[in-house]
């Protein structure tokens, strides 16, 4: 089968995950997709296939006779979409031999445009596939999904040698929880990749550190007319924490390395607020000296407005996965030698978020992040090409024999 019939067939599939249940996975519905997947792992002949209680798909694709002796190689990507948009009832459509002009989606009148989303001219000739325009498409990360089925087929047909593969398929990627329910030790790699960008030609191995900040601010209301010395209002209070904060360090400001916070929501009235706050930084210094500012920020604004009360809540998220991958740099090495063999340039970059690789590397297992040949992730203008995803394919296949012949 294809990559992107498969592809397809899985974006139809409801698996948007949750930020409100607290349940592991988040929602019930991803279940149907591991369960689509460990039955399509089990036809092709994976070994120890199963869904756990967590809703996190494992299998293992034995080593080839005579190559039993190599570490076990992972090879991961996730089955959830954005709760943050909808990706249920999606509709696939193809676009063959694309001409380069905008492309306009069916519903909602919205239009994928060369003014918006210059690549496009690069993706002309190619087959692209879109959503229909109210939902997401899902490229994030089912092509990721597609990609590894169709690797473990094609590796099987075509009797190519390999090591011990390890192959997993999380859940609540999107909401940060994507492993924390994973068993390291039972998947049994010694080394993995997530298959979880964009350019099939990326590899990254740096991502943001990360931290949540939720800001409660408990005011005093009394009647405006009286209000003189008496009165703080927490929305007042709510928007002069903001200010304090560096106008130029947010994501619309920020590009490439450089750090930010961004206020996610901010909700309340006189009596009370609330403010939710992400922060981002490649650095872990200046990580650290973010989130300093962010509680110099609170306590003097508290020191100003003593008769209010302001809880700030901070949460680090996950790190910086470089701190665990400089002592096996081959993972990287491996992966642009591998790109350049399907004749693609190999292209590092940083990662302005996270993956599920960044926090399994520091769980112990090395995990740098490959692209999937999707665009416009996280909503309704998400596409991705039919050759691109075969080319992640033959990446795929290409880091699997250079590991074999180690």
């Amino acid at each position: 089968m294809r990559t992107y019939e498969r592809f397809m067939n899985y974006v139809k599939v409801h698996t948007s995950s949750s930020e409100t249940t607290g349940t592991h996975p988040s929602t019930p519905w991803q279940f149907d997709l591991a369960n689509i997947l460990a039955d399509e792992m089990k036809e092709l002949g994976l070994a120890d296939v199963k869904v756990s209680e967590f809703g996190v798909v494992t299998g293992v694709l034995p080593a080839t006779e005579g190559l039993e002796h190599l570490p076990g190689l992972g090879i991961l990507a996730h089955m959830d979409t954005i709760p943050e948009f909808s990706g249920e009832n999606v509709e696939p459509l193809l676009w063959e031999n694309y001409d380069g002009s905008d492309i306009v989606l069916p519903k909602c009148d919205r239009v994928i445009t060369n003014e918006a989303f210059p690549f496009l001219k690069d993706l002309v000739g190619k087959t692209v596939i879109t959503a229909s325009g109210d939902t997401v498409l899902g490229a994030d990360d089912k092509a990721g999904v597609a990609e590894i089925m169709t690797l473990c087929e094609q590796l099987i047909e075509e009797k190519i040698p390999h090591g011990k593969l390890c192959i997993g398929f999380t859940p609540d990627e999107e909401i940060g929880e994507g492993v924390a329910k994973f068993d390291v030790e039972d998947f049994g790699a010694e080394y993995a990749y997530t298959v979880d960008g964009n350019l099939p030609n990326a590899v990254e191995f740096e991502n943001f550190n990360a931290a949540s900040a939720f800001v409660k601010i408990t005011g005093v209301s009394v009647h405006p007319g009286s209000a003189k010395n008496m009165m703080e209002n927490a929305v007042m209070i709510a928007m002069e924490i903001n200010n304090a904060l560096p106008a130029d360090e947010v994501p619309e400001k920020t590009e490439g390395y450089e750090g930010f916070y961004h206020l996610m929501t901010v909700n309340g009235a006189v009596d009370y607020a609330e403010m939710d706050y992400i922060i981002r930084d490649h650095s872990r210094e200046s990580f650290e000296q973010r989130k300093a500012t962010m509680e110099r920020v609170v306590a003097e604004v508290q020191a100003a407005h003593p008769k209010a009360h302001i809880e700030l809540i901070m949460k680090d998220s996950y790190y910086n996965m470089v701190e665990k991958l400089t002592d096996c740099m081959h993972l990287v090495d491996n992966a642009k030698k591998a790109i350049a063999m399907a004749g693609l340039e190999p292209m590092e970059s940083a990662i302005r978020g996270g993956t599920d690789g960044a926090k399994l590397s520091f769980m112990g297992l090395p995990c740098p992040n490959l692209g999937t040949g999707g665009y416009n992730f996280h909503g309704p203008f998400e596409l991705v090409t039919v050759e691109d995803m075969d080319t992640v394919v033959e990446i795929l296949k290409n880091i699997v024999k250079i590991y074999a012949e180690a």
